[in-house]
């Protein structure tokens, strides 16, 4: 009987968990192994553009993402006074990519793909090291990576050593095994400016129309959850490694509470410990490649990028999923990894230089400059409705290689309706 491949992934965030899930439905034994006590990220909102729609349809999550994702079905670009410069819906991303946003809060999301694996394939609490990533080729020594975890009857940590026939780094900007198999490669460069986060109940007459505001070097973001709640995001170009000199909710205030509503009833309806605030970071340049031995990388680990066209998880889950595609049960490991960098290198080094253009036009801060900038948003607006989109062409728009809900998936409620229809 032939023996199953093992895979162990570094890091249980949402590319960890979606690259788990994928080779476990592609008959891979995977362990996931999360430095965080449990599974409950960090974060808050985040948006899944058609294209990350499809990956998960591979894997069976895409329809319990939609059936939680908010109706949300309008957007609009502001100023900080109020006045609006542009307007957008569902309906344009539709009519140009296939399908809308959806935008459900992280913690769902996490734990729609921690659901779809065994209990015991997660290891929380725990941290990896990589100690060598192992040869790909036939009988090829496997990726060896060592695992700190508590002693759960005393204070002290254990370590074992696991070895693996695939190791997935999905550990984040920070990357401690980007670091270990590309020691020369640059490390990922501040983007010129950090970011607040949180989630509210929606205050009393905030309704459920998006927003993104740009004023001079900052903006603002609202975005309608499921559930009656408020994803809201701010930026501002400011030096790195910064903190307010109270809590960062009053920073906020001071930066924010003149502009427009809802942004005020935002403010007043969140606490000071509910506000999370991040240095943006974004690749300083292409790795040599994807992959090193038998270890895959993915995600952040590997290329970082800035917020600004919502692509960061999106681009985690196509990783994921061309990489359980690749590395099938048969697959030459070696020509599998080959395989995905050559996919996924240039795919997602192309969306990091987008989103960076897009990220340095927030941090313009003369009024002329500013100015010029929201005429030609008013001007394209009018002119061009669904060119607003255009920066996600060629993103938005991409397939997976394997097979989704279109291609009659069993079990999914997309499959479902296609059958009573037949």
């Amino acid at each position: 009987m032939k023996q199953q491949r093992t895979a162990l992934v570094i890091g249980g965030g949402i590319g960890g968990l979606t690259a788990a899930v994928a080779l476990e439905r592609r008959g891979w034994s995977v362990t996931v192994v999360e430095r965080a006590a449990a599974l409950e990220p960090v974060g808050a909102g985040i948006a899944l553009a058609p294209n990350a729609q499809r990956a998960l349809d591979t894997i069976d999550v895409g329809d319990a993402v939609r059936a939680r994702a908010d109706g949300q079905v309008a957007g609009e670009f502001r100023l900080p006074g109020g006045h609006r410069l542009a307007r957008t819906d569902n309906a344009a991303a539709v009519r140009r990519f296939g399908g809308p946003v959806a935008i459900v809060h992280r913690a769902e999301l996490v734990a729609l793909l921690a659901a779809r694996l065994p209990a015991s394939a997660v290891r929380t609490g725990a941290t990896a090291t990589l100690l060598d990533p192992g040869d790909p080729r036939p009988g090829g020594r496997p990726a060896r990576v060592r695992i700190a975890e508590p002693d759960r009857g005393g204070p002290d940590r254990l370590s074992t050593d696991l070895s693996a026939d695939l190791a997935v780094a999905a550990d984040g900007i920070h990357s401690a095994v980007r670091r270990a198999v590309f020691p020369g490669h640059p490390a990922p460069r501040y983007a010129g400016f950090t970011a607040w986060r949180f989630v509210v109940p929606a205050p009393e007459g905030v309704g459920a129309v998006a927003h993104e505001t740009w004023g001079r070097g900052c903006g603002w973001g609202t975005v309608p959850l499921a559930g009656g709640r408020i994803y809201a995001y701010a930026t501002a170009a400011v030096p790195a490694g910064g903190r307010a000199v109270d809590d960062e909710r009053a920073e906020l205030l001071r930066r924010f509470g003149a502009w427009h509503q809802p942004v005020p009833a935002l403010l007043d309806a969140v606490g000071p410990a509910e506000v999370l605030r991040n240095d943006v970071y974004s690749a300083a340049a292409a790795p040599p490649a994807f992959h090193h031995g038998r270890v895959a990388l993915l995600g952040d680990a590997v290329h970082p990028m800035t917020p600004n066209l919502g692509q960061g998880g999106c681009q985690a889950v196509e990783d994921a999923v061309v990489l359980a595609h690749e590395a099938g049960p048969d697959a030459d490991l070696g020509a599998a990894l080959a395989a995905y960098t050559r996919q996924r290198l240039p795919r997602t080094m192309e969306v990091v230089r987008r989103a960076e253009r897009i990220g340095r036009l927030t941090t313009w801060r003369s009024r002329p400059a500013c100015a010029l900038r929201a005429g030609l948003m008013a001007a394209t607006a009018r002119l061009a409705p669904d060119l607003a989109l255009r920066a996600l062409d060629g993103i938005a728009d991409w397939r997976p290689p394997a097979g989704t809900y279109a291609a009659g998936a069993r079990g999914t409620r997309t499959a479902a309706l296609c059958e009573e229809q037949e």
